[in-house]
């Protein structure tokens, strides 16, 4: 406000009053030589009016000497006012710049997060944080990380777009506390806040939320650049982890079903599989595959074909434990690898597993079952590549038994180095 009132100040007075100032300086030392000579030149009357004329000369002088040093400091510390904003405007840039370096090795959102967070303590001390991004349905935003919040002011876990003006507007919205003021209907009326929307490649990933911790608008109105230039930043970021995410989940998994793919079921089933031996523990296989699915499909069609592959690929995930593998093995057929489950135990899954697939055929008014071979490991093979070999016998064992229901594979004896196949052993 100093610096403003001096700015105000140059600009009425103009530099042609310091040019009249300097001459009336001039002027008064002139007259107060005039005036010192004529006191020896002139009767007492005259030597009064010279005296009078020469103090009033020095007074001039000397309030143009006060005036003259009064505008030089001004625009001094205008000068210094102007080069500290300049050194802050630098240091701002500096932290934007280290912060969208950092950001290019994020691999999360939350690494994201504290990395904007760091920044945002430095350059916005006065302000709360709260980060949100879409989650994979972009059906709601979820809090990635909040820090410095003002009390009494906790971010919710999850908000809806429908319910946020910055989101909807695609700008920056200003929430004030007062009745007069449109905000979200996620804000909380006890502070003022700004959001401002993370939008990279004309797609939004985000929202920053800043609360000023001060209570007012005081923090988040001076905010409002910065916190356009921290959004742009982290924006990028958020896009670029979604990328990654997408690539690393189409490279993983079958994209109609949703299930693990058969590449990624070779690396687990490995994985699993050295663990079983190490722990001496066991490590079961499901083979599982539809019935007649070729059949329904040329009576249905394939839209109703890869609609009910869908529900038995859900039905699979939710009757195994977190911990399993679930994979497309290919075409109807699919495969779940139990770490650390016996043969007992994987034939009950499977049997709840073949049950929760026959209820699907009401579901979808048409004949829906399928048939599961179970093997183990080291119970029925020894290695993951006869695991496989004989929960697939044991597979066709159940198809040449009449379909719809779980076959086991047969144990391997002590003097067997490898296993028997189901087929043959019941031939």
């Amino acid at each position: 406000m100093h610096t403003n009132a001096i700015q105000s100040l140059r600009e009425i007075i103009g530099g042609g009053l310091i040019v009249y100032a300097r001459m009336a300086l001039r002027m008064s030392l002139f007259v107060a030589v005039v005036g010192s000579l004529m006191e020896y030149l002139v009767d007492g009357s005259l030597l009064t009016i010279a005296l009078a004329s020469t103090l009033f000369s020095l007074m001039v002088a000397i309030g143009s000497s006060f005036l003259l040093s009064s505008l030089r400091q001004a625009e001094i510390a205008d000068q210094e006012g102007a080069a500290a904003r300049m050194e802050e405007s630098r240091e701002q840039v500096e932290e934007l710049f280290g912060l969208t370096d950092t950001l290019q090795s994020a691999d999360t959102n939350d690494d994201a997060a504290h990395v904007l967070r760091a920044t945002s303590r430095r350059l916005l001390p006065g302000c709360g944080g709260a980060l949100y991004a879409f989650n994979n349905s972009r059906d709601r935003l979820d809090l990635v990380n909040a820090w410095d919040m003002p009390e009494g002011y906790d971010p919710v876990a999850s908000l809806t777009p429908a319910n946020c003006w910055a989101l909807k507007r695609g700008k920056d919205h200003l929430n004030e506390c007062h009745d007069q003021a449109l905000c979200c209907s996620h804000y909380i009326g006890e502070v003022a806040s700004i959001e401002v929307p993370m939008i990279a490649r004309g797609t939004v990933y985000g929202l920053l939320i800043l609360a000023d911790r001060g209570g007012n608008c005081t923090n988040v109105d001076r905010a409002r650049k910065i916190a356009r230039a921290l959004a742009d930043s982290t924006s990028l970021a958020l896009s670029n982890i979604s990328l990654r995410e997408q690539l690393r989940t189409q490279s993983l998994r079958d994209p109609m079903t949703g299930l693990y793919n058969r590449r990624y079921m070779e690396d687990a089933l490995e994985r699993f599989a050295a663990m079983a031996r190490r722990k001496e523990q066991s490590t079961a296989a499901m083979m599982i595959d539809l019935d007649n699915f070729k059949k329904l499909n040329d009576e249905h069609g394939h839209a109703k074909g890869d609609a009910v592959l869908k529900d038995v690929a859900a039905q699979l995930v939710g009757a195994v434990r977190p911990s399993d593998i679930v994979c497309r093995h290919g075409g109807e057929e699919l495969l779940v690898i139990l770490p650390e489950c016996n043969l007992r135990e994987a034939a009950e899954r499977a049997e709840n597993v073949r049950s929760r697939i026959a209820a699907l055929s009401q579901t979808h008014d048409c004949q829906v079952s399928a048939s599961i071979g179970v093997s183990t490991m080291p119970g029925c093979a020894l290695a993951s590549a006869e695991l496989l070999s004989s929960a697939d016998a044991a597979l066709y064992v159940a198809k040449d038994a009449g379909k719809n229901q779980v076959r086991v594979a047969p144990k391997i004896g002590k003097g067997d180095r490898t296993p028997k196949l189901v087929a043959s052993a019941s031939s």
